[in-house]
């Protein structure tokens, strides 16, 4: 080895002690005949100091040497004079006199400060990525995330769990995002995919008895990234066999729980977790993921418009529609600037317009009020509770888009406005999502993936009567707004699970093209079972307190999923090409 100690245990027990150390240098500073330098690794900060008289080689050699060079310094730990002691520090109790230094390597100038938690352009450190990891914040996360998943490994092997790995090389079907692919040298014209998640590889390893199975899953999906999404990330990913959803929920919970009260900067709000259905989340929050952090939740203003003579409220109304609110606290000044901003935000989930009533004083203000009775505009404050100062902000339309629309506003005002409370973490359940949905073209698609079951043979008959109330065995588990993961019970009968392809227009025969090795295992004595795939990256960004995901990433993209370090995606060499049967055919400019 070439050192004795790590930077991190030169402590007051050494003291006296001959010690070889390691490290980059993290500081330096010359005072002539006395040269200081703090010497960096994984594991803390060291001073070592070099005296021209005493040793006047190990002196030069400080002298000369730069931050982020590489040094081994042999010498001897003593106590720090009096009056020069850092408390901030573990090893601020002592020093080490240099007796010899040697340069391992010498460093250029680093593209940004390492000793310095400054702001650098996310680009720069992802290209620096070797230089940021060595700042404090950057392997702070790294640590985190380590022990996070070693924390996850020993509680799953405790109970029971074998941790299996999959395969990485599988069949190209998309069933949730765009798959990324692998072209096969021995299979001209044809393509792996990476995976998106294990999902018929762990379902076909229950149905080969191995009872309990877990991995921390690599996954890959060609989507938009985002704060919280990037095209590879890591799940734990879980399935278990002869169980019921709460037995999943339970064990997640269990898990969870005991990951928040470790690792968390702060504590969980509530135990047991709360668990609403999916009605009722989209009832009093407007979205699956609501953020219980804050308050401000629908409100149903329906009867207080039943018989309206506004022709926007009235119409949507005749059509079966619905009048639904939410007041924001303190804002009946809102300027017109903000009011247009919030309808922009409304819009994307499909609302029309965005209706604003300022309560101030007696009055209501706003720009529809001449269309409405005071009896309408009394109903308004009634039905809300609203207070004066504060502004109601309503969507007439059908259930769903006003409901989401005001679920986004909701999200985007909680934060705005800094309503959540911060000093705690708030955990639930949503579960009873349903089976299947409508795609824009009128036809039928799964709510979270195919494989899910249905809550009750009742629900799978309502495939045939109506689709829209059947409800699934899924359940997400949500923290601060923000989902960390889900899972559900499957079908393990062949049977159900072709009638649920069948409600999304894939026929016998595609399934079986499609799903054949999953569909085949079913038929084998597949016993009940179901999981949960929670997404490290997101469990350890939300204990972390950080918006970004990447962050928490070992070697980060860019959010347009760009590698500035390794210069990727890249052209391939046309010999490859050639190899694998392939040519690039150039995008016209106006789609690329």
């Amino acid at each position: 080895m070439l050192r004795t100690h790590t930077c991190g245990e030169a402590r007051a027990a050494l003291a006296g002690k001959e010690v070889t150390l390691a490290g980059w240098v993290h500081t330096r500073r010359d005072h002539g005949e006395l040269t200081f330098i703090d010497l960096r690794d994984r594991y803390g900060i060291t001073q070592v100091v070099a005296h021209a008289k005493e040793n006047p080689a190990a002196h030069r050699a400080l002298g000369k040497a730069r931050n982020e060079w590489v040094l081994r310094v042999r010498g001897t730990v003593r106590p720090r004079p009096e009056g020069t002691k850092n408390p901030k520090l573990p090893t601020g109790e002592v020093e080490v006199a240099a007796a010899e230094i040697e340069v391992l390597n010498e460093s250029k100038t680093p593209p940004f400060y390492v000793n310095e938690e400054t702001e650098v352009d996310e680009n720069l450190r992802w290209k620096y990525r070797y230089v940021d990891l060595r700042r404090e914040r950057s392997r702070e996360l790294i640590r985190l995330r380590h022990e996070v998943v070693d924390f996850i490994r020993n509680f799953m092997v405790e109970r029971g769990f074998w941790e299996v790995e999959t395969t990485d090389l599988i069949r190209s079907d998309p069933t949730g995002a765009r798959d990324l692919v692998v072209p096969s040298r021995y299979y001209p014209g044809k393509f792996w995919a990476l995976p998106q998640s294990p999902q018929q590889l762990k379902q076909i390893l229950m149905v080969g008895g191995l009872d309990r199975y877990f991995q921390i899953a690599r996954c890959f999906r060609d989507e938009d990234p985002r704060a919280d999404r990037t095209l590879e990330h890591s799940q734990l990913d879980i399935e278990m066999s002869f169980v019921e959803k709460t037995d999943v929920m339970a064990l997640g919970e269990e898990l969870y729980t005991s990951i928040f009260q470790k690792f968390a900067r702060k504590p969980l709000k509530q135990v047991p977790w709360p668990r609403v259905t999916f009605e009722e989340a989209m009832r009093r929050f407007g979205i699956d993921r609501p953020d219980l952090r804050f308050g401000m939740e629908l409100l149903d203003l329906t009867d207080v418009f039943r018989s309206s003579g506004f022709k926007v409220f009235r119409e949507t109304l005749d059509q079966k529609g619905v009048v639904r609110a939410i007041v924001v606290p303190g804002k009946a000044k809102a300027t017109r600037k903000e009011i247009d901003d919030l309808t922009a935000i409304a819009k994307r989930k499909g609302a029309k317009g965005l209706a604003q009533f300022a309560l101030a004083g007696e009055t209501v203000e706003s720009q529809v009020a001449k269309f409405l009775s005071p009896e309408e505009l009394a109903g308004i404050r009634r039905a809300t509770g609203a207070k004066d100062g504060d502004l109601v902000l309503a969507v007439a339309d059908t259930y769903d888009v006003a409901s989401e629309s005001l679920g986004v506003l909701r999200e985007h005002l909680g934060q705005a406005l800094g309503l959540a409370d911060t000093s705690t973490h708030y955990a639930l359940w949503v579960h009873e999502f349903p089976l299947v949905q409508r795609t824009p073209d009128g036809g039928w698609t799964f709510a979270h993936n195919p494989f899910c079951g249905p809550l009750t043979p009742h629900d799978l008959e309502l495939l045939d009567t109506a689709p829209e109330k059947a409800r699934s065995k899924q359940y997400d588990l949500v923290v601060d707004g923000r989902e960390l993961g889900g899972g559900s019970i499957r079908n393990h009968t062949r049977a159900a699970q072709e009638r649920i392809f069948a409600q999304m227009g894939v026929s016998k025969g595609d399934a079986q093209e499609r799903f054949g090795a999953l569909l085949d295992a079913l038929d084998y004595g597949a016993p009940p079972h179901g999981g949960i795939a929670p997404g490290i990256d997101r469990l350890v960004m939300t204990l972390a307190g950080t918006e970004n995901i990447r962050e928490v990433q070992a070697f980060p993209k860019t959010q347009t999923g760009y590698d500035p370090l390794l210069d990727a995606p890249a052209a391939a060499d046309p010999k490859l090409l050639e190899e694998l049967g392939l040519r690039v055919v150039a995008k016209p400019d106006k789609e690329r």
